[in-house]
């Protein structure tokens, strides 16, 4: 039966300075004539609980643990998770899941379809993370003045919404998309999700027969406003523009000579 030797390095917050330099400087050297590779494990503390077998215990659990990841490198994980890999051959393409489309509700189904036939004029749609699927949220008839209100501005959400208007002396409804994501406010895995689901919900809400006139991205309810819609749905056209001036370009001769060569008279001189 062996044993397995661990280097423990003990030092209180309230001991002298002197003291926490002098043995911080004399550490390897221990480590060294004691025969660094005898010892399979270091464990320092400052106080009590870092050196017991509890601290032991969780300094182990500590150590197996990945390394913490930042936003870029989850969401480079979560990518790699949802690629499509086929066999690799010469002829092999390398294919990434364009969209996630899960299960729309039989409630928020049959909403969108009360949207369609005009009894409502908006309708929320959420993802169940869990389950993974769409899930109704709110439906109501409202206008385009309490659109904002409806937003949600700690979670992600899908919005759809018929804008009744007049323009140009016309009354028309157009019915919008809005994915709203309030930034970093949401984890990861939401926003990821919310992000691969809207292209393949856009595409199922329109095989319902609702014709998405726009699609718009926000991630400040602020931004839905009825002047901003209206441009969005119909964007200004730019009537006058400006004419192409043609630059100048060099004269085709200079100014008139004033002087003469040398040796050249002047036509009077013999007057």
């Amino acid at each position: 039966m062996g044993y397995e030797w661990i280097f423990i390095y003990w030092c209180p917050d309230f001991s002298p300075v002197r003291q926490k330099m002098l043995y911080a400087a004399t550490r390897a050297t221990l480590k060294k004539d004691f025969g660094g590779g005898q010892i399979k494990e270091e464990l320092s503390g400052t106080v009590q609980g870092d050196v017991s077998l509890s601290g032991y215990k969780k300094h182990l659990i500590s150590r197996n643990a990945p390394a913490p990841l930042t936003f870029a490198e989850e969401e480079l994980d979560l990518i790699k998770k949802t690629e499509v890999n086929t066999s690799v051959h010469v002829d092999s393409k390398h294919q990434t899941m364009k969209g996630l489309q899960f299960p729309i509700s039989d409630e928020a189904l049959q909403k969108l379809q009360d949207l369609r036939e005009g009894h409502i004029t908006y309708v929320q749609l959420s993802i169940n993370l869990s389950e993974e699927t769409v899930e109704l949220e709110e439906a109501s008839d409202i206008g385009v003045n309490v659109l904002a209100s409806r937003v949600p501005t700690d979670h992600a959400r899908y919005h759809i919404f018929t804008y009744k208007h007049t323009h140009e002396g016309d009354y028309t409804e157009s019915i919008i998309f809005i994915y709203s994501m309030p930034g970093y406010k949401c984890p990861i895995k939401e926003r990821m999700l919310y992000s691969s689901c809207s292209g393949p919900l856009v595409e199922s809400i329109k095989e319902m027969g609702l014709e998405i006139a726009r699609k718009l991205e926000i991630d400040n309810p602020k931004e839905l406003t009825e002047a901003n819609i209206h441009e969005e749905i119909h964007p200004k056209k730019n009537v006058a523009r400006q004419a192409f001036a043609k630059p100048k370009g060099p004269a085709k001769r200079g100014p008139k000579r004033m002087t003469k060569a040398p040796g050249e008279e002047d036509d009077n001189s013999n007057e």
